[in-house]
């Protein structure tokens, strides 16, 4: 689709609708500037872990020495090329990766990604369990009460499921703070 003011390609649609009137905008990159629609920079990953090794190329030195144990590569090694050598990489150069990798993905430290549906439900049950208690206590420290009863539900839940799996009752075993009810 080209730009509504100029033969270029348009990189900005807007769809409004007004009075039940519908209005599209399509506008190139020099247009989109003039009209003051921000636009959006998304870099590649390599490139931002290029710039950030770069930025800390000070503090480098001793640890552009270091090793993979698993395939070798230094960390100057991959300060040159933006790439790690094998998935050991992330472990041996933690430290250093550890603030890139939380700055490219928006704060999040930790995989939050699905389990193979093969593999069961109860796969990583005990890791479950213990987020959930971290967002219930997250949750009535910051009164939002609603969420909080979400997950004491959600909890309750997966206790049942363990207490049935495991042929115990599942009224036996309760959360922490709460007493058997009749």
């Amino acid at each position: 689709m080209k730009c509504d003011f100029c033969d270029k390609p348009a990189v900005v649609h807007e769809v409004t609708v007004k009075n039940g009137v519908k209005k599209e905008i399509h506008l190139c990159e020099a247009h989109a500037q003039e009209a003051g629609v921000a636009m959006p920079t998304h870099q590649p990953i390599n490139q931002l872990l290029t710039q950030f090794v770069m930025s800390h190329s000070a503090k480098a030195g001793a640890a552009a020495k270091r090793k993979c144990a698993s395939c070798g590569i230094t960390f100057g090694q991959f300060r040159q090329s933006g790439t790690l050598g094998c998935p050991d990489c992330y472990e041996a150069f933690e430290k250093q990766l550890a603030p890139l990798i939380e700055r490219a993905q928006n704060g999040a430290t930790h995989h939050r990604g699905k389990s193979p549906r093969r593999a069961g439900s109860s796969i990583d049950r005990p890791h479950l369990i213990r987020q959930l208690t971290k967002e219930l206590d997250q949750a009535v420290a910051a009164e939002q009460y609603e969420r909080a009863a979400k997950l004491r539900d959600r909890l309750r839940s997966l206790d049942t499921e363990l207490s049935a799996s495991a042929g115990g009752d599942p009224g036996v075993h309760q959360g922490k703070g709460e007493a058997n009810s009749p």
